[in-house]
């Protein structure tokens, strides 16, 4: 039984490694666009425009903090809410959808028109005194104020179509965006000299290219999720904003931190540190893709792993991230501190002056915090979507402000900027004994694996006891399927009649996909099938990675003449008292209640 237990976790492992790496790309790509794009002005500014520019860039950094903060709000808040309603209230879907737009715009637009106003009464003078850098700033501004909204509701729409399993619209999207800030940044800074105001219009205007080709998706009738008023409620705002704040503190807590820290550099370091710290954090906002992506897929499965009760598919998934997750991240983080040289002199070329030894000193520094923060990203995306209230709020406060502050006005007066870049992986540290002490809270003993660190609460899923997981990978071990859920059924206290019929219902459809999805695709397929026994109810889930397929059709299609053809599809609908059949990030699931 020991050995067949094994098996059985490896392969619904998998499953869900499979999924994590084929949604990852996708994410990452959203993010490294967005990183990328900052990269190609950081090159345009220092290159065409000058070091004024640059510093311009890096002030207006906790303004693109902010509207990062509030876009993922709303992006965790809508997943988190997703992940419920996909399986047992999708009907509600459309409803959150159109909710979810609807704040995005009006952030938007109150942000827009909050910046135009301190750029026209002068209240910039609060961020950036001198000149020409106060003028380079405004402008930059300017140009940025017609971006904002289908920024916001542009990364609305990509989160929405990924966990519709629509990444290919998604990249192209990404990819267009990115060409398009290329062609209208050489058009407003080089053919015609606009400065920083042609700066922040290029990416202004991708924005708009960015958010156009995903909206077209949700103009189309067939679409499940469509924007209508009639379907608005204000409950569901709430709901949003009440579970995705705990993702937004960390971001919000950036921006203070950014002034915070900015102040500093310029009292010990000067504008130069800005400047170098421009430089090497825009690369690396490229890098920082990576594990923020792997937090967006994380949450996807762990919203929908929680809408499923299912305790296993959440250790799962953070176990992936912290194994093969992290050892992609030890291997970037190598790579950048051996290319810490090359990537210095894309900005500046001269090994003389000061900021040059500052950007290579960033490049080989800061990434080290990269593989803390890896803890502290998920674990914190965990604690939000399990609802984890303490840790939720304490972590991404800790980790957005208190850390880096502290450890930066220790370090910073006397190491100067070296002081910046060894705060963050102290920050990490820090943030890693914050997850370890509260699971040590919350268990009232010392965490000793990773379940344990995680220390899921008791209102999610069920005990071990009560259940059974079992997976398939051909034909010949469908046979056993029955006996195994008869079994336990049994054991569980269900009468004879209602353990047979769980049997027969999960043999029927995992044959049923072996037969007929496991030759489709042509690639490696794997069928996972959990049973779970809770109050009076018995609860069958299989999900496979076979091509999509809704049994519901094959059971309600009965041409004439065809009265001998899916007769055990229609078998299972008869004797289930409840059948659900969704497409969930690309899986097949089929849920049924007997």
């Amino acid at each position: 039984m020991e050995a067949l237990y094994l098996k059985q976790k490896s392969n619904e492992y998998k499953l869900l490694t499979e999924l994590y790496f084929r949604l990852l790309p996708y994410q990452v790509l959203l993010l490294a666009i967005n990183a990328i794009n900052g990269i190609v002005d950081t090159l345009y500014a220092s290159n065409v425009i000058g070091k004024a520019a640059m510093s311009a860039i890096g002030i207006f950094g906790p303004i693109n903090i902010f509207l990062s903060a509030a876009s993922l709000m709303l992006v965790s808040g809508s997943q988190i809410l997703y992940g419920r309603y996909v399986t047992t209230k999708r009907e509600k879907l459309p409803e959150l959808f159109t909710v979810d737009l609807l704040i995005a715009l009006g952030i938007s637009l109150l942000s827009t028109a909050v910046l135009a106003l301190a750029v026209a009464t002068g209240l910039t003078r609060l961020l950036l005194s001198q000149q020409p850098d106060l003028q380079m700033l405004n402008r930059y501004i300017l140009g940025q104020l017609g971006g904002i909204p289908p920024l916001l509701m542009g990364q609305q729409l990509f989160s929405f179509l990924s966990l519709q399993n629509q990444t290919r619209r998604t990249m192209i999207a990404s990819v267009a965006s990115f060409l398009s800030n290329i062609v209208f940044n050489h058009l407003f800074i080089v053919i015609f000299p606009m400065g920083t105001f042609g700066l922040g219009l290029g990416t202004a205007l991708s924005n708009w290219v960015f958010f156009g080709i995903q909206a077209v998706y949700f103009l189309r009738r067939q679409t499940e999720l469509r924007f209508s008023l009639r379907t608005w409620r204000r409950e569901e705002g709430r709901q949003i904003i009440r579970l995705g704040y705990p993702g937004a503190i960390a971001r919000f807590g950036e921006m203070l931190r950014c002034l915070i820290v900015n102040s500093l550099v310029l009292k010990y370091v000067g504008s130069v540190g800005i400047s170098s710290f421009s430089a090497s954090n825009s690369l690396l906002s490229i890098i920082w893709a990576v594990p923020f992506g792997m937090a967006a897929v994380c949450r996807m499965l762990f919203s929908i792993s929680i809408g499923e009760e299912d305790r296993k598919s959440l250790v799962n998934t953070m176990k992936i991230t912290m194994t093969k997750g992290m050892l992609l991240m030890f291997m970037i983080v190598a790579l950048l501190i051996l290319l810490a040289e090359p990537l210095t002199r894309l900005f500046y070329r001269e090994p003389a002056d000061p900021v040059y030894h500052m950007t290579v000193m960033g490049f080989r520094l800061l990434p080290l915090c990269m593989p803390w923060s890896m803890i502290s990203i998920h674990f914190a995306c965990y604690a939000q979507t399990a609802e984890k209230r303490r840790l939720a709020v304490v972590l991404p406060v800790v980790d957005g402000v208190i850390g880096v502050v502290l450890f930066s006005f220790l370090l910073i007066p006397s190491m100067k900027m070296n002081g910046l870049y060894i705060a963050n992986s102290c920050n990490g540290m820090l943030c890693a004994a914050v997850v370890v002490v509260d699971a040590w809270i919350s268990r009232g003993s010392f965490p000793r694996n990773l379940e344990e660190l995680m220390a899921i609460p008791e209102r999610i899923g069920v005990p071990e006891n009560e259940r059974i997981d079992i997976s398939v990978n051909s034909m010949a071990e469908v046979v056993s399927v029955s006996q195994q859920i008869g079994d336990f059924c049994l054991e569980r206290g269900i009468d004879r009649r209602r353990a047979y019929f769980a049997g027969l219902c999960m043999e029927e459809m995992a044959g049923n996909v072996i037969k007929h999805g496991f030759v489709k695709d042509g690639k490696k397929n794997h069928i996972d099938i959990r049973v779970v026994h809770k109050g009076d109810d018995m609860i069958l889930r299989i999900r496979d990675n076979c091509t999509a397929f809704n049994p519901a059709e094959r059971a309600n299609a009965m041409e004439p003449g065809e009265t001998g053809k899916n007769i055990g599809i229609r078998m299972v609908y008869k004797i289930a008292g409840d059948v659900s059949y969704q497409n969930l990030l690309g899986l097949n699931v089929l849920t049924i209640r007997i």
